[in-house]
């Protein structure tokens, strides 16, 4: 079995929300919340915080993760992921971002399990959403798949156009074989990626294959201050504080 190493993201000026890997979340910085979230996998054999920013860098060694510092001049959380596979040994990597504070071990193992197979060198999550007002919300990113759960194509805008009953969100854990993240940001930024500000549409308009994969566990991408409470309450909801 390959093994797996899980690396977060994270870096501290945010244009809508500065700070936002170190706001509390029930106690806990968000950031600390992700990366436990993280350590209940499995499947991972190692899980690191990649920062540019000394701030993140001690916090995350202040609650016990391995963190790394990188450069400062990433323009994608996944090419900051990709600095640091370059020195690692494992052949699998999950890129999981560092505004997830709901994800769960389950999702990252469900993605390395995917990653086994030899035809897959990218994987993704997607959540099925059935509250359709949802829909407009730009901050949301939909998928729509084929038959046998592949992207077609990420949106930001309605996708499909009209759903009657649900429609699939995109959930910003990705997995890499080692090999194709590297040669992934070593590609161009494309068209489809800049209109959509969506860094996997790179891979399809280069015509690779994103493998799908469902998971029934919600979660909930922290963008402003106002996401915070929102992630609070699943969490009392859970009773997972």
């Amino acid at each position: 079995m390959r093994k797996a190493a899980a690396i977060i993201p994270s870096r501290y000026q945010s244009r809508r929300f500065p700070g936002k890997p170190l706001a509390p979340i029930l106690g806990k910085p968000m950031l600390q919340r992700v990366y436990e979230g993280v350590c209940e996998a499995k499947r991972v054999d190692r899980v690191i915080i990649a920062t540019d920013d000394e701030r993140i860098l001690n916090a995350a060694r202040d609650f016990g993760a391995e963190a790394w510092m990188t450069a400062a001049a990433h323009q994608t959380g996944t090419e900051r992921v990709a600095e640091v596979a370059r020195g690692l040994r494992e052949s699998l990597i999950i890129n999981v971002q560092g505004d997830e504070p709901l994800i769960a071990g389950e999702m990252i193992d469900s993605l390395v399990e995917v990653l086994q197979e030899g035809s897959t060198r990218m994987a993704s999550l997607m959540a099925k959403v059935e509250d359709m007002g949802l829909i407009q919300d730009p901050n949301i990113v939909k998928v729509v798949v084929d038959r046998n759960g592949f992207a077609l194509y990420f949106s930001r805008s309605p996708l499909p156009f009209r759903p009657k009953d649900y429609f699939f969100q995109h959930v910003g854990v990705y997995g890499f074989r080692r090999d194709f993240l590297l040669r992934f940001v070593a590609t161009g930024r494309s068209r489809l990626e800049e209109t959509e500000n969506l860094e996997q549409l790179r891979a399809l308009e280069n015509g690779y294959r994103i493998r799908m994969v469902a998971t029934a566990r919600p979660t909930l991408s922290v963008d402003t201050p106002g996401d915070i409470i929102k992630a609070e309450n699943v969490l009392r909801e859970r009773q997972d504080v």
